[in-house]
């Protein structure tokens, strides 16, 4: 796989972390997870392809444990505050030190520097100050977050992802490593970069939840149908407008101009008073095969049913029979190859992970009987605690 020999270490976090470091993994990263002794699992989920090393970095025997796991890996993931590395004696300057080549990937929400950079956030505080968080929201509503995954995942994790990328691929070249400041607001705000662009144009001359893309047009926006389901519109040129008005039954010199804003509410009205006349699968079968850019609102169920999905074998089953989304994009060479086990346990891999970085049977024995490592090997009684409650569930 493309990332094939690239060791990095991942300290647990929260979403955006994970989802970077399942990124690399996915792409043939060896990854660990270090995670805090007695926590449980990772409640992100996102720990594909990854093995678990239970480490107490508050302890300094715990920190110096990292920096030996460090002086020999190519890329450290942390996603704490700016600062909280700083105090454990974790920081850049000394890490580097040990291992020039070391990529030392912040991932944070208000980025190292800046009055917020010590602040606690979420998704949607990130996705405001990026300034996006504005143009979202239905006309006369409160702005509202697309779930977690603007600032979470694509202006955090998968930014850190390409951050990553670049600077292995600038090592190539200089063999040193450098500090990446990865951080949600930054991230979503980079991702905008059309809204920026294109804010003095027709695009965004009306007020949120008026315009083309976000809402406002009746021709670009969702519609209820007759059994309580939803079809998903976007036919924005004119060619495509015209098989949308032919697929709902209208006639073109009927209606008004298709870019007559004064009209579009008049419009969205008329358009769902027809959709509402049929089933979802009736639509499906008008639209499908049509260049009138309708489709079907395709729940997380149904999505793993349909036809182009399983043309594509675009999702992937694990050990546990649990679905996701197959690793994207697609490489013809060098495609990805996720695991397909059960996602580690905390601790599952402690020992067998410091033995592989030439820890001594017992310098193992002394952290563990010390409480600076966890172990939590297969067949142990958290194990079985563990697989207990999965099958429960």
């Amino acid at each position: 796989m493309a990332l094939q020999g690239i060791l990095v270490v991942e300290l647990a976090g929260l979403a955006p972390g994970p989802f970077c470091a399942m990124v690399l993994a996915d792409f043939g990263a060896r990854v660990v997870r270090v995670e805090r002794p007695g926590s449980h699992y990772d409640v992100s989920r996102l720990g594909r392809g990854k093995r678990s090393l239970a480490l107490d970095l508050k302890q300094p025997r715990g920190a110096a444990v990292l920096r030996r796991l460090c002086a020999r890996s190519d890329v450290l993931l942390e996603p704490f505050r700016s600062g909280v590395m700083e105090k454990l004696q974790l920081g850049p300057e000394i890490l580097q030190r040990d291992n020039p080549r070391l990529i030392y990937a912040r991932l944070t929400g208000f980025g190292q520097s800046g009055s917020f950079s010590r602040l606690a956030g979420h998704d949607i505080n990130y996705l405001a100050l990026s300034g996006v968080l504005s143009k979202i929201g239905r006309n006369g509503e409160n702005p509202y977050a697309p779930l977690n995954l603007l600032a979470d995942f694509a202006g955090g994790g998968l930014m850190c992802v390409l951050g990553i990328m670049m600077a292995l691929f600038e090592r190539t070249r200089s063999g040193k490593g450098q500090v990446i400041d990865a951080n949600m607001v930054e991230g979503t705000a980079y991702l905008s970069s059309f809204l920026w662009k294109t804010q003095k144009s027709s695009l965004w001359e009306a007020p949120r939840g008026q315009n083309i893309l976000d809402g406002g047009a009746p021709f670009y926006t969702t519609y209820r149908t007759a059994d309580g389901e939803f079809m998903a519109v976007g036919a924005i040129e004119p060619q495509f407008y015209e098989l949308l008005i032919k697929g709902l039954g209208l006639k073109s010199d009927e209606l008004p101009n298709q870019m007559s804003m004064d009209d579009w509410p008049e419009m969205k009205k008329k358009f769902a008073a027809v959709f509402a006349k049929k089933t979802k699968a009736e639509w499906c079968q008008i639209f499908d095969g049509t260049d009138a850019c309708v489709t079907p609102v395709l729940t997380l169920e149904e999505v793993v049913h349909h036809d182009h999905s399983k043309e594509r074998g675009s999702f992937i089953t694990n050990e546990e029979q649990s679905m996701s989304p197959r690793p994207a994009p697609l490489l013809s060479n060098t495609p990805a190859i996720p695991s397909f086990k059960r996602d580690p346990f905390v601790g599952e891999h402690t020992e067998e992970i410091l033995d592989e970085f030439g820890f001594s049977r017992e310098e193992i024995d002394q952290l563990k009987s010390d409480k600076i490592i966890e172990s939590n090997k297969a067949g142990s009684k958290f194990w079985i605690l563990y697989t207990h409650s999965n099958i429960q569930k």
